[in-house]
């Protein structure tokens, strides 16, 4: 399955998902890597299989076997620690001063530039709905020198990708 068949699943309600879906593939606000890597990343957590096969088969060849596997590593990171803060910050007491005893090495060594590696994240953290986990990602991008109009087009792959994949749980698509 491609992005054009992914679209073309879509149904008639859900026009605006597909013209969405055409304009953020065409988007040069992001680079190729950092927009290939937030849709694969973002497809992942909204943990539909035909959204996941389809956006990794359109953006994963674009990518390095090291971006891939990076925006695959952000999904699952994230998929752990989104968990855990969104616990932490809603629950709060002791256990914002406990370590989290958590493995996350990725998150220091992710095998890319790691505000490509944080764009990520923080789009899966938009999908997991983690408040914590978004407010240290935007705050890490903004060091980083990422700009607002980058972090925004990050998030509306992310807010697209998901609402294709929640249209496409109700749908049945064709092989």
């Amino acid at each position: 399955m491609s992005l054009d068949s992914l679209k073309a699943a879509l149904p008639d309600y859900a026009k605006d998902l597909k013209l969405n879906l055409g304009s953020l593939a065409n988007d040069f606000v992001l680079t190729p890597q950092q927009l290939g890597g937030t849709f694969i990343a973002s497809a992942i957590a909204s943990r539909n299989p035909a959204v996941t096969h389809a956006l990794v088969a359109e953006y994963g060849p674009r990518l390095s076997p090291e971006a891939l596997q990076a925006a695959r590593a952000a999904a699952a990171i994230m998929g752990m620690n989104n968990v855990y803060y969104r616990f932490v910050h809603l629950v709060g007491g002791d256990y914002e001063k406990m370590p989290a005893r958590l493995r996350m090495n990725v998150i220091a060594n992710p095998g890319v530039d790691k505000a490509d590696f944080e764009l990520w994240a923080m789009a899966v953290s938009a999908i997991n709905g983690c408040g914590l986990c978004m407010e240290s990602h935007e705050r890490q991008l903004r060091e980083a020198g990422v700009t607002s109009e980058q972090i925004q087009a990050a998030m509306r792959v992310a807010a697209t990708v998901h609402g294709v994949a929640v249209t496409l749980d109700g749908v049945e698509i064709p092989a």
